[in-house]
């Protein structure tokens, strides 16, 4: 694994901007970074990323085949109990999820660590797979990198055959809050996937979103909304006045209920307990539990629920801390053993492992100049160069 600084694209701007991926530049910084990219052996690619990511995978459906039925440990996840048959009847009835992405540690040599699971509601999806490949044909017809090269990036191919094989039979509604355009184009993104798929889509705003007197959810023309896919925390749903709504709705959701118990960092503790040891787990505990006081090293403080490194708190070996601001952390927290992210060219590097129908199939890289990757953090694509 290798940081290499490559030429840009004169035009890569004028390019997203016509592709629909407006949001490069964010927060008058560029988040689009083409300047360098990540070079992967194979090897690396197949047995230290893409394998490990599916064997999380299948931990993780252990994990919430044993919490659905354990009232612990969906009070420990901070699940409201007024939902949780509704968690509970979503796994029971096999319903289906389409996405997710591992946030992975990862130096190019040692195993790489898993710090979350993005289970719910995961953006940098369409700069993930439709630019970067764009970027990498481009970039090798223009000698900007070797012929030859190649991308761990199958995630649009998955995405429209997961969504021909989702057994969606009427109108597939999406959508997303108003004023966020990263949220707004990775749902359009998603939408554009689902048209490849054949599915009729309409895109609504969760704004506009209504409910009829019969407790069904309704789009702007009054029409009975079936299958819902939405970019709306559950977190955040379990607690608006209409989630309570959900449950007698007859709605179908991608992602699904259960997904919860997935993007929940307190999954990370729970899993440490069923696979305590597995070489891609870090020790993590809730914080009351003593043995928080055996973790050798530095130590991360995440809240339950928390979105681009809002609120988490890192405690180095020296006792220094470095605290990102939020507004999250009032529903309770997990400690996770530091693992740092690896450093290149002074950039903190986090890879993220794309599922598409629990299948690894592709990898976004971030970086920022902390240690913890926020809101502000840089994405570059990557190759595949033995």
């Amino acid at each position: 694994m290798q940081r290499i600084k490559v030429e840009e694209r004169a035009d890569w701007k004028t390019q997203a901007e016509s592709l629909g991926f407006n949001f490069h530049t964010m927060y008058g910084a560029a988040y689009w970074d083409e300047s360098a990219c990540y070079r992967f052996s194979i090897n690396q690619i197949e047995n230290d990323i893409e394998d490990p990511t599916n064997e999380i995978e299948q931990m993780c459906f252990e994990l919430v085949a044993r919490a659905i039925q354990d009232e612990e440990m969906l009070h420990k996840l901070a699940i409201p109990e007024a939902f949780w048959d509704y968690v509970r009847s979503s796994w029971l009835k096999q319903e289906k999820n389409l996405y997710g992405r591992l946030d992975l540690s990862y130096d190019g040599s040692s195993p790489a660590k898993l710090l979350e699971y993005n289970a719910d509601t995961p953006t940098s999806l369409y700069e993930s797979s439709a630019f970067q490949w764009v970027w990498l044909e481009q970039a090798m017809e223009k000698s900007i990198i070797p012929a030859g090269c190649d991308q761990f990036n199958s995630i649009h191919e998955s995405m429209v055959k997961a969504l021909e094989q989702f057994g969606i039979e009427d109108q597939l509604h999406l959508t997303a809050c108003r004023g966020s355009e990263e949220d707004e184009g990775t749902v359009r993104y998603i939408e554009e996937c689902a048209v490849q798929a054949g599915l009729e889509t309409n895109f609504i705003f969760l704004e506009d979103i209504g409910i009829d007197e019969n407790g069904y959810f309704t789009d702007l023309d009054d029409k009975r909304i079936e299958t819902l896919f939405k970019l709306y925390p559950w977190e955040w749903i379990m607690k608006d006045e209409f989630g309570l709504s959900l449950p007698k709705s007859e709605l179908k959701i991608i992602e699904p209920a259960w997904r919860i118990i997935l993007s929940n960092k307190g999954m990370l503790p729970l899993l440490w307990e069923m696979f305590s040891g597995h070489p891609n787990l870090l020790p993590a505990f809730f914080p009351n539990d003593p043995r928080v006081s055996e973790i050798e090293g530095g130590v991360v403080k995440k809240p339950l629920f928390s979105r681009e490194g809002g609120n988490v708190e890192i405690t180095e070996v020296d006792g220094s801390i470095i605290k990102a601001d939020g507004p999250y952390g009032d529903q309770g927290s997990i400690i996770q053993a530091l693992h740092p992210l690896p450093v290149f060219d002074g950039n903190h590097t986090v890879i993220g492992s794309w599922l598409v129908a629990s299948n690894a199939c592709g990898i976004g890289i971030r970086e920022d100049d902390t240690a913890i990757t926020r809101d502000t953090s840089r994405f570059l694509p990557h190759v595949i160069l033995d």
